[in-house]
């Protein structure tokens, strides 16, 4: 057992991603006692681009780490829609338009990121890779905890920053409270060779019902690939490697050469990953001493390219209020709560939004799409054409990216300092 106080110093949190870190970095600022537990045998450095749009950037400034955020940039400095044979029919230069950015948003690989907020998090904070969260029980001081060799710990508070699949949300809430909605789609992300000799460009592949993605990790020899398609809700084992690949070579394996090029590296690929488009929602994301936080609490599916920035803004707040309400963890969660419901909501919508006109769901929508790009690529004007066309969506998505304001809580940290908390 672990020596504990009333204060609720002592916190473990589930999930070592992007939330579980960023969290740990401001609850070390704070003074309180940080464990992380991952499952992972090791530190996850696949996944695919994300980005950190809005006030994300803003906690990634006053982390300190926005520097390293930008060198670690993505660059991308193109994209080319492809027909089934791989050959492009239309390049659009300009990555403000194709990835509906402004200038100060950021897009970096997932594993990139998560990287940075471990060196910034290893040296205070404990960490547990290989192990896992099988029982959890509570009271008015403690959660115990119980770990895969039957182990038992005990934290002042636990937090679920374990993704859309949350262990510890299954085992600390109610289920009839939690609602995972599956949005119609499935996705896979995984490395592939640079069959199309990338630099730092995207191709796409639209489809009725489906859409590929394929761009340059900066590395000459790999690219990654995305592939999506409409499918309803279906059960399957999620420790089925197998099984999951082979349900994207079905939904794909009829799409043309350069498609079956991809479905060919997909057995010997080091990273796959595949899960259904969803959106988390919940009644309330505390129970007891137990929290939620990121996608396990509400995810905005990967649609909304919001789910990063969110887990960033959630482990700000989150940790903040926890300085701001010492011993008083309800007060801390409710406050949490409150400012995170209008952000989260507004980019849950964003996610559903850009699904819906993600991918095409007839052939004549299909034809109707691609039928007026290769038109506008051939206008004079086409970039201000484009622009105006996108500048709805483009509102859409800088509203959702910023529709929080963020407290200072920088007086908090200048406390524990004072009162030699560290």
């Amino acid at each position: 057992m672990m020596n504990n106080d009333l204060n609720n110093r002592n916190i473990l949190i589930s999930g070592a991603s992007i939330a579980g870190p960023a969290l740990a970095y401001w609850l070390n600022q704070y003074g309180f006692n940080v464990t992380v537990i991952e499952k992972a045998p090791e530190l996850r450095k696949g996944g695919y681009r994300i980005d950190l749009r809005g006030v994300a950037t803003d906690v990634a400034r006053r982390m300190g780490i926005l520097n390293q955020v930008k060198e670690l940039n993505t660059a991308m400095r193109g994209s080319s829609m492809i027909d089934a044979n791989g050959k492009r029919y239309a390049d659009l230069n300009d990555p403000n338009i194709f990835g509906m950015r402004q200038d100060t948003d950021i897009e970096i690989m997932r594993g990139e990121l998560s990287g940075i907020l471990y060196d910034e998090t290893k040296d205070q904070t404990k960490y547990i890779f290989d192990d896992a969260i099988t029982a959890i029980t509570q009271t008015d001081e403690y959660v115990t905890v119980t770990l895969k060799d039957g182990e038992q710990r005990e934290f002042n508070l636990l937090v679920a920053a374990d993704g859309l699949r949350s262990n510890v949300r299954g085992l600390a809430f109610d289920k009839e409270k939690i609602s995972v909605d599956h949005l119609g789609y499935f996705v896979s992300i995984f490395t592939i060779p640079n069959y199309f000799n990338l630099d730092h460009w995207e191709l796409s592949y639209p489809a009725v019902g489906k859409i590929v993605n394929i761009y340059s990790t900066g590395k000459d020899q790999e690219a990654k690939a995305l592939l999506m398609f409409a499918a309803p809700a279906t059960e399957y084992d999620h420790r089925d490697i197998t099984r999951q690949k082979q349900m994207v070579i079905d939904h794909f394996k009829n799409e043309g050469p350069a498609i079956s090029k991809i479905l060919d590296a997909i057995h010997d690929t080091p990273d796959f990953y595949f899960d259904a488009i969803s959106q988390v929602k919940t009644e309330s994301l505390s129970n007891g001493r137990v929290v939620l936080l990121g996608d396990a609490g509400y995810c905005p599916s990967p649609a909304s390219g919001q789910g990063s920035s969110l887990a960033l803004v959630g482990a700000y707040i989150l940790a903040g209020e926890l300085a701001a309400s010492p011993g008083n963890h309800q007060a801390a969660f409710a406050n949490y709560e409150s400012q995170m419901r209008w952000f989260v909501k507004a980019n849950q919508q964003l996610g559903l939004t850009v699904l819906k006109e993600m991918v095409a769901k007839s052939k004549s929508q299909l034809w109707l799409q691609t039928s007026m790009l290769r038109l506008l690529l051939q206008l004079p004007w086409k970039e201000k054409v484009f622009k105006s066309f996108l500048k709805e969506m483009q509102r859409t998505v800088d509203e959702a990216a910023n529709a929080i304001e963020l407290k200072n809580y920088e007086h908090y940290k200048l406390q524990a300092i004072k009162s030699d908390q560290f």
